[in-house]
C-alpha cells in the first residue's frame, strides 16, 4: 500500500482485475474472495460509491489489521465476513455483477477455492452476464488444471490474461456472452465510468483478448 494515496491500486495484476469495468463499469454487487491487504476492496469502495461490497476472508488476524491498512470500517454498502469463502459464496444466487477471487494461504490457493464445486458456486451467484475475476500464479502446477475447471463450468465464456512480468495469470470468466461479444474490440473508456477511475486502470492497457 502507499501510504500517501491508500486506495492506489499499486500492483499490477490488481489493476488487471479491476479492468472488468470495462464490460461492466457500473457493477451493483461485488463479493471478493480474500481480504489481503485490502487493495481491491478500496478500490471498489471508493470509486464505485453504487456498489454493494462483500468481502469473504477467512483469516481473523488479517481481518484485525484492516484499521492498519485504512479498509473501511463495515457500513450499508460494505461488508468484511469472516468466512471460508467457498461456503459462503454458495448462500447467493443470481445476485453479483463480479466475484473477484484473491485468496490465498501459506501454501496457495486453498483447494476448496479452487474445486469444480466452488466454480460452480461462484457461476451460480452471479448475475446474467456477471464476472468472476481470478488471480492466479502463472508458475502454479496446477494452474492448468484450475483452468481447465473454470473453461467446463463457464461453457468457454473464458479469456486469461498476464501481467508484464508473466507472474499473474488473470481469468476472466462470464456467465452469459458479454465477455465473448466484446472480446478482442479496441479498448475504449465506457461512457459510464468516470475519468479519475479510468485513469486509475487504463495505463498499459490493451484490450481483453485470448
Amino acid at each position: 500500500m502507499w501510504t500517501r494515496d491508500p486506495n492506489a491500486l499499486n500492483l499490477e495484476y490488481t489493476r488487471i482485475m479491476m479492468r472488468f469495468l470495462l464490460l461492466n463499469p457500473e457493477p451493483r454487487r461485488i463479493a471478493m474472495v480474500g481480504l489481503g491487504g485490502g487493495s481491491l476492496a478500496k478500490f471498489c469502495y471508493h470509486y464505485l460509491p453504487l456498489a454493494r461490497i462483500d468481502v469473504f476472508e477467512i483469516n481473523p488476524h488479517v481481518i484485525a489489521l484492516r484499521d492498519s491498512f485504512h479498509v473501511p470500517a463495515d457500513d450499508s454498502r460494505f461488508k468484511v465476513l469472516l468466512g471460508d469463502g467457498a461456503d459462503l459464496i454458495q448462500r447467493h444466487r443470481d445476485e453479483y455483477d463480479a466475484i473477484l477471487l484473491d485468496g490465498y494461504d501459506i501454501g496457495g490457493i486453498p483447494a476448496q477455492l479452487a474445486s469444480e464445486a466452488f466454480y460452480q458456486n461462484c457461476f451460480d451467484a452471479l448475475a446474467t452476464d456477471g464476472l468472476m475475476v481470478g488471480n492466479f500464479h502463472a508458475l502454479d502446477f496446477n494452474y492448468r488444471r484450475y483452468l481447465g475447471r473454470i473453461k467446463r463450468r463457464f461453457a468457454g465464456s473464458v479469456i486469461e490474461v498476464s501481467d508484464i512480468s508473466l507472474a499473474h495469470r488473470i481469468v476472466f470468466a462470464c456467465k452469459g456472452g458479454l465477455l465473448k461479444r466484446r472480446a478482442g474490440l479496441p479498448t475504449r473508456k465506457p461512457a459510464a465510468m468516470g475519468a479519475d477511475l479510468w485513469a486509475r486502470i487504463a495505463p498499459g492497457l490493451w484490450p481483453l483478448q485470448d
